[in-house]
């Protein structure tokens, strides 16, 4: 006999899990009781639960495999919400215990009573009530199975009391293989009819291209095609690409957007690219993703396949004819050629005493940093700077809050990254903002022991929600950041901090920072009227831009104008 608790454990440990992400609580007490005495799976004790289910996420993206957080009821795993909606729209296996008021108390507005399955309706796939203890190995088994071969989340609610139950079960160990999926012979010949009548053909490349590399390579060479990749497949795509012509998209440059807009077939490889304004008007559209739910999600498709990317290519390739000529392909790595060297150009030390250049920043990490390093950007401008200018090479892992577009995720998914692979070199980009939104996993930190490497973008604002204002012609208001120097608070916490407001000073910093043996801080001053502008400035942002310049003079503030065209000004000449 055991508790509902410990067959938990128990199975967990069996299914191959080595940890928990949470914070302890009385409705808990069964679960890490059970914990406390096994050592094959370590309680992760962070300091909010959000970031539990953020570093649960992490663990996942970066592993591929199932990963555990916990919270206790009502506030406790309420808390879990913001992480768990990252892992379910970033599509990464995680299982969720939340647990529960006394069985005996439910539905009587009792001290700390929440509906957590309704709650996490929209962020899972798959939500259970465990109402009596001998339901347990069943729906534990179904949830797992759910989370791994759904790739999404899974909670299982249990009061407390029944976590503490007696059943007489036995642990099981939880597998799932998978499957190579392939189109149908008629959807195969379909698309092949498509891509052969094109004459500029553009891939767009997404997450899905994650275990067929060598597949794509060898296609965008059958089809002369130049690769567009997303933010969430440059880790995937980028590398070893000689067809490779960047981003589209917020985050992406002029020529990952041209390539997109002058092609007359467009072929999209596992992706859910959101932003219809990036589609080409009247290209033939051939879209493959495993699931069917995805086509046509975006941008009307003519044909659409059901299938694995790897085993799609495969099937696709015999069909494909190989006599196509080259110019749309060279037009466009050529404009790629010369958009990165305008790119490059402005990762540039600053002039004089300026404020660093973030690029310049990125630019000095990608250089330094490991040949197998995980960077980890906060969205906001972090990402932009990641997304233009770190190299991955095959080794390097890119991982963040791509799709759901949180605030806050970098130094939380860090932890779960540094403790699923302890040896690695972990690198989080965090903006100012982010990281004091959840600044307590600092200490995280220092109780887990884990030797992240935390970079603060440090301008003294909400700096891409002010680039928005500024593209809607709103004149920037409630942005402004009152920052302490993040390096101090490192060594106050026993962090190790580097604090540095001039170009001149950042490369022997980076050296150090990155050499360091344990966590440490690295507070970088940088120039706050930075513009990412994306690669495709509509009229509206044109426009908006404009207002924001009257409005701004006329409301008193005209020396910020004066501040934005003097940092842009070498991105103009």
């Amino acid at each position: 006999m055991s508790t509902v608790a410990e067959l938990i454990a128990d199975t967990l440990i069996a299914s191959g899990v080595r940890r928990v992400y949470g914070l302890p609580g009385d409705s808990l007490n069964g679960f890490t009781d059970a914990l406390r005495t096994r050592e094959e799976l370590a309680w992760i004790h962070v300091r909010h639960e959000e970031a539990a289910a953020f570093a649960a996420s992490a663990e996942a993206g970066l592993t591929g495999e199932l990963a555990v957080c916990a919270g206790s009821c009502g506030p406790g795993n309420l808390h879990l919400i913001n992480g768990l909606y990252d892992a379910h729209r970033s599509r990464v296996p995680v299982l969720v215990l939340a647990a529960q008021i006394p069985s005996a108390e439910i539905g009587s507005n009792y001290f700390q009573e929440t509906r957590p399955r309704e709650l996490f309706g929209g962020c899972s796939v798959y939500a259970e009530d465990v109402s009596h203890p001998d339901q347990m190995p069943r729906l534990l088994r179904i949830a797992m199975r759910e989370a791994i071969s759904k790739r999404g989340v899974a909670v299982l609610v249990v009061p407390g009391d029944i976590g503490m139950a007696k059943i007489d079960a036995e642990p099981e160990r939880i597998t799932y293989a998978g499957a190579d999926v392939v189109p149908v012979a008629e959807e195969i010949t379909a698309a092949a009819k498509a891509l052969n009548a094109g004459s500029k053909v553009t891939i767009l490349a997404g997450a899905g291209c994650r275990n067929a590399h060598d597949e794509l390579i060898e296609l965008a060479g059958v089809l002369q095609a130049p690769v567009v990749h997303t933010i969430r497949s440059k880790e995937y795509v980028a590398y070893d690409n000689p067809y490779d012509v960047g981003l589209t998209g917020l985050l992406g440059f002029s020529s990952g957007y041209r390539a997109m807009e002058h092609c007359d077939t467009l072929l999209m490889l596992g992706t859910d690219f959101p932003y219809q304004q990036f589609f080409p008007e009247n290209a033939t559209v051939v879209q493959v993703d495993l699931r069917g739910s995805q086509l046509g999600r975006r941008t009307k498709v003519h044909v659409g396949l059901v299938g694995g990317v790897r085993e799609t290519i495969r099937e696709l390739l015999p069909q494909l004819r190989r006599d196509r000529p080259s110019k749309h392909l060279d037009s466009m790595t050529k404009h790629y050629a010369r958009t990165r060297k305008d790119l490059d150009e402005l990762a540039k030390p600053s002039r004089r005493e300026n404020a660093v250049h973030p690029q310049y920043l990125t630019r000095l990490l990608d250089e330094a940093a490991d040949d197998d390093a995980v960077f980890i950007p906060d969205v906001g401008s972090p990402v932009v700077w990641a997304a233009r200018y770190l190299t991955m090479n095959g080794h390097r892992r890119l991982l963040g809050s791509f799709s759901h577009g949180s605030m806050a995720n970098a130094l939380p998914q860090s932890i779960g990254v540094q403790t699923a692979d302890p040896r690695r070199q972990v690198i989080a980009l965090a903006g100012d903002g982010g990281l004091t939104m959840l600044m307590g996993e600092l200490v995280t930190l220092i109780q887990m022991r884990l030797p992240v490497k935390v970079v603060v973008f440090n301008n003294s604002s909400l700096n891409f929600v002010e680039l928005e204002m500024k593209a809607a012609g709103i004149v920037t208001f409630a942005t402004d950041l009152h920052n302490p120097d993040f390096a101090k608070v490192g060594d106050a916490l026993g962090i190790k901090g580097w604090h540095v407001d001039r170009s001149k000073d950042l490369p022997k910093a980076v050296k150090g920072f990155l050499a360091h043996n344990g966590p440490a801080i690295l507070d970088v001053v940088t120039e706050r009227q930075e513009l990412s502008i994306p690669p495709a400035v509509s009229a509206e942002q044109a426009k908006g831009f404009a207002l924001f310049a009257v409005r701004t003079v006329l409301s008193g503030r005209g020396t910020e104008l004066i501040d934005l065209a003097k940092t842009n000004m070498r991105q103009i000449f």
